[in-house]
């Protein structure tokens, strides 16, 4: 499950979304390469590099990485940023080990399951400056910025995910979507650690209101919504989500007991 590790310190977990694999996070290293924290990126079931196994659900998703967590890390402090899918499985996590997490960053995260119950904002593309015919409508159906930067970041970091991903196991989640609870729900008490959850004003993939609505449960949280930015938001709007990015990191890295010398 583990894919790639970077760098030295507390370690800092990522894991990406649906259908994608842990490439589509890297754009993020050009923020993160400086900073004191050993960047662990995950590999969700369906990538070309998982060990295939009987995942039927995203509870199954959720469970796993909990168990993975645990035997990589033992009781080591950690923090961990989830976009999309992975925001809402980094939820599950962060609660299910309060004890350990330093901190938890949500980029354009799933926040309610059900398509159906989403409040999502209408499509709109803010940005069109490609010749006709330069990008597929894998990227035309999502970038909302939709010039020659963001389509070299979407093939470069996205597309071999989605081309790699195993149909049958993202069948099989995609028909039992929801966890069993919502992280919130099931874990009442409010989340004390260092939060951060962007959102794209544009993503009409998951929006942005279903997240604020929990804004009272993060007491520890800073919640922003960017302007000319979709669910691909940390590459449509890469240097606001780093300067978001540093300042939730240095509450973590605050919120974190000392090393051991």
């Amino acid at each position: 499950m583990i894919a790639h590790e970077a760098g030295q310190g507390r370690p800092l977990v990522l894991m990406h979304g649906f259908e994608l694999d842990h490439r589509s996070m890297l754009p993020l290293e050009s923020s993160l390469a400086d900073s004191s924290w050993r960047r662990i990126y995950l590999d969700l079931p369906w990538t070309e590099q998982a060990v295939p196994g009987p995942v039927a659900s995203a509870q199954d998703v959720a469970d796993g990485v909990v168990n993975e967590l645990r035997d990589r890390l033992g009781d080591e402090p950690f923090a961990i940023i989830g976009h999309s899918f992975g925001g809402m499985v980094a939820r599950h996590v962060a609660h299910a080990m309060r004890g350990q997490v330093l901190g938890l960053a949500t980029l354009g995260a799933v926040f309610t399951a059900d398509h159906r119950k989403r409040v999502l904002p209408a499509r709109e593309v803010i940005s069109a400056a490609l010749p006709d015919q330069a990008a597929d409508d894998d990227f035309l159906e999502i970038a909302v910025i939709q010039t020659p930067g963001t389509l070299a970041a979407f093939n470069e970091f996205v597309l071999p995910g989605l081309r790699g991903t195993d149909q049958q196991v993202t069948g099989r989640i995609a028909a039992d979507y929801a966890l069993r609870r919502e992280p919130e729900a099931a874990h009442p008490e409010p989340f004390e650690a260092p939060s951060l959850h962007i959102f794209g004003r544009q993503d009409h993939v998951t929006g942005y209101e279903d997240g604020l609505a929990l804004r009272d449960h993060y007491v520890r949280g800073t919640f922003a919504v960017l302007d000319a930015a979709g669910h691909h938001l940390y590459m449509e709007r890469p240097a606001a989500v780093s300067v978001l990015m540093d300042d939730w990191l240095t509450s973590a890295r605050a919120h974190a007991p000392a090393l051991p010398r």
